[in-house]
């Protein structure tokens, strides 16, 4: 099931939200929405679900235009937002039933039984909904998301607030859901779009400035190659060495016992400083390259104005 979004653009009165956005994800696929508070996030959420229209361009979801044919998209999306409307008089059971009512699931019971199972919710399935942790609560949040079988699934920052363990077991929810439904996760977390999403669009004052998969964005934005380096003694001694091998650049100490250093592009230098450390009679203990995080490539991108768009190479 395919999104497919083209020059979306969104007006507040005179403040512009998001413009000219064009992007799609596939089935099978987690797409990471990046950005920082205020980039437009939430915004192309709501256009996407069909909670406002957009100032213009189009978004189709499954084939259908999201204002044109606005059921017919709400039947294959499920849509857990930044705040989960929950009622916390109504057990988790009484809760997915009436979901499940609104959307005229079939065989309701039997569905929501399947989908407690899916969000591991079985054993609090009579406890009240005002009771549950912050973390069950999300959880109940993705299964009324859920509950309808949705092929399209649109999340909104969906571990804000969860602690450490929740944070980890929640992501993992979302891995495997996501490997047979299409899944638009937005999030300003840096570690989750790295560590849950297959691609990721990073959005900065409405406007997409990067699209790839984190690999392939750390692969072209880093220019130079970062090396680090631990020896047995001290690293002190090494640095001059080091310095004068061609292509090494920028040398600086980690530790007592390690440093870094930075490569021309295209230049691979660790033979040569592995076997000058070696012929030296230092212990090498480790030599690695440093990729350059997600968090360093946010930052790179939305520090100031972008010139123009990053795009997937694909």
């Amino acid at each position: 099931m395919m999104i497919r979004a083209n020059a979306l653009t969104k007006d507040y009165g005179n403040r512009r939200a998001i413009e000219n956005l064009t992007f799609n994800a596939r089935k099978g696929e987690i797409l990471g929405f990046l950005g920082p508070n205020g980039a437009g996030k939430t915004t192309t959420m709501r256009i996407l679900t069909g909670f406002m229209p957009p100032s213009s361009g189009s978004v189709e979801i499954g084939g259908y235009d999201v204002i044109e044919n606005s059921l017919e998209v709400r039947r294959i999306v499920g849509y857990l937002p930044e705040t989960v409307p929950l009622y916390a008089d109504m057990t988790v059971y009484e809760y997915l039933e009436y979901m499940g009512s609104l959307r005229k699931v079939s065989h309701l019971e039997n569905r929501i039984k399947e989908t407690l199972e899916q969000v591991e919710l079985s054993e609090r399935s009579n406890s009240y909904v005002g009771a549950l942790s912050k973390g069950m609560r999300q959880r109940l949040g993705l299964a009324q998301a859920l509950i309808h079988k949705p092929e399209v699934l649109i999340l909104d920052e969906p571990t804000i607030g969860l602690d450490p363990g929740q944070v980890v077991n929640f992501r993992q929810l979302i891995r495997e859901i996501g490997k047979d439904k299409t899944v638009l996760l937005s999030t300003h977390i840096l570690p989750e779009a790295q560590q849950v999403c297959d691609r990721v669009l990073i959005i900065n004052n409405g406007h997409i400035v990067a699209e790839d998969t984190p690999e392939q964005l750390q692969a072209r934005l880093t220019g130079s190659q970062r090396v680090f380096i631990q020896i047995r003694g001290d690293a002190q001694e090494v640095l001059p060495l080091i310095e004068h091998i061609p292509g090494v650049i920028r040398v600086q100490l980690r530790n007592q016992d390690s440093l870094e250093f930075e490569t021309l592009p295209g230049k691979e230098v660790r033979p040569a400083v592995a076997k000058t450390l070696i012929q030296a009679g230092f212990d090498l203990l480790q030599i690695q390259n440093i990729n350059l995080s997600l968090e360093e490539i946010f930052l790179k991108l939305t520090r100031e104005e972008p010139a123009g768009v990053i795009e997937s190479q694909k």
